[in-house]
């Protein structure tokens, strides 16, 4: 059956409550969930709760039961294949299979390994007609967990870089005053990507000239990201604010820790080195994406911001850009000096928007969203 209209309307109903789940349901990808019974009535809707909870398509099964309604003969809109195999919770497939639906429609395919087809073709083995969308919709649904799929297939999160700054580019003083070059209504906005989230990245300079808490507070959220602390030399101090509740630190260094380690329940070290006495950024991803962590939120300063630039680990650019001109100061990143213009790294243009009177722009470096297509 081919999806039309009426289904693309149920599948945006469906993107709607997958929003609902950023802040809660990582590592698991955003889910959400339409049902109707078999006479197209409405009767349970949802979206994936935290990790090791319910899925989507469990939580509008229940409010469907909960409501007395006989779901056979009926319909679901998914967001994204159901799954099939037994992780912390039982297959989604089985529920929806149990619940003699005679059609699914999924907005886009699991790209997990464990999935990837499987889920479909076992509801297709009971009887269930599914239809797989594509095109914008299919896209959106994928963009929508950005960071899953990248740690699905690329075996890394997505990385973002967030940076601040004025129309020079400049993101502090001289001295280092930075607080504040844009809006408080840029500021909330930022907090509302920290909440996507995975893991928030800084490095030692950051902590020892700002002393951030790095920490979702400014909106909602069920569930405060990782903090990530860069600290090769273990240089910031124990009553850094970072270090302060709520949830737990993950420091990177570059000394042998061993036995001196003073780690605390709440902060956790890890000594991963490179061969220049650094830390190892790209075996970084590989250990945060080893921990589930989808997509990663880099506020850091000019010069890790070009390490990573440097060793082309960053996806996505999150500049906020204020009306100001500050002439001297601190920039973007402290690269090297290039000299031919093709040397400089290619980004695209994914959104420019104004935010409490600044210039909000996202830019990805040309390719790296290949595997959303």
């Amino acid at each position: 059956m081919a999806i039309d209209e009426r289904d693309l309307r149920q599948l945006r109903r469906a993107l709607d409550l997958a929003e609902t789940a950023i802040g809660r349901s990582d590592p698991n990808p955003r889910v959400g969930c339409v049902l109707h019974d078999g006479r197209d009535t409405l009767v349970g809707e949802g979206a994936t709760l935290r990790a090791g909870d319910a899925h989507a398509e469990v939580v509008a099964v229940r409010e469907a039961a909960a409501a007395g309604a006989d779901l056979r003969g009926g319909t679901a809109w998914v967001t994204l294949e159901p799954c099939s195999h037994h992780g912390r919770t039982p297959p989604c497939c089985d529920a929806l299979i149990a619940a003699s639906l005679s059609r699914v429609v999924v907005a886009t395919i699991d790209p997990n390994p464990q999935i990837a087809g499987a889920g479909i073709r076992r509801m297709r083995e009971a009887g269930i007609a599914v239809d797989v969308a594509d095109g914008p919709i299919a896209r959106q649904a994928r963009e929508l967990n950005i960071g899953f799929i990248s740690r699905m297939v690329r075996g890394r999160p997505w990385v973002r870089m967030k940076l601040a700054a004025s129309l020079d580019g400049k993101t502090a003083l001289p001295n280092g005053q930075s607080q504040w070059i844009t809006s408080e209504a840029s500021r909330i906005d930022g907090h509302g990507w920290r909440r996507r989230a995975g893991a928030l990245l800084t490095g030692a300079g950051t902590v020892l000239a700002d002393d951030p808490r790095l920490d979702v507070r400014l909106v909602a959220t069920e569930r405060q990201p990782l903090r990530v602390v860069v600290d090769a030399r273990l240089q910031c101090p124990p009553q850094s604010r970072i270090f302060a509740p709520p949830g737990p630190v993950l420091v990177y260094c570059a000394l042998d820790i061993g036995a001196t380690d003073t780690a605390t329940a709440d902060v956790e070290r890890m000594s991963l080195p490179d061969a220049d006495g650094k830390v190892h950024l790209r075996g970084m991803l590989d250990d945060l994406a080893s921990r589930g962590i989808n997509e990663l939120h880099v506020e850091a300063g000019e010069k890790l911001n070009a390490s990573f630039l440097r060793e082309r680990l960053v996806d996505e650019l999150l500049v906020y850009l204020a009306p100001t001109v500050l002439g001297a100061g601190l920039d973007m990143f402290a690269g090297p000096t290039l000299v031919r213009l093709a040397d400089a790294p290619r980004l695209v243009f994914a959104e420019a928007t104004t935010v409490g009177g600044d210039l909000r722009i996202r830019a990805r470096f040309a390719g790296r969203d290949a595997f959303l297509a």
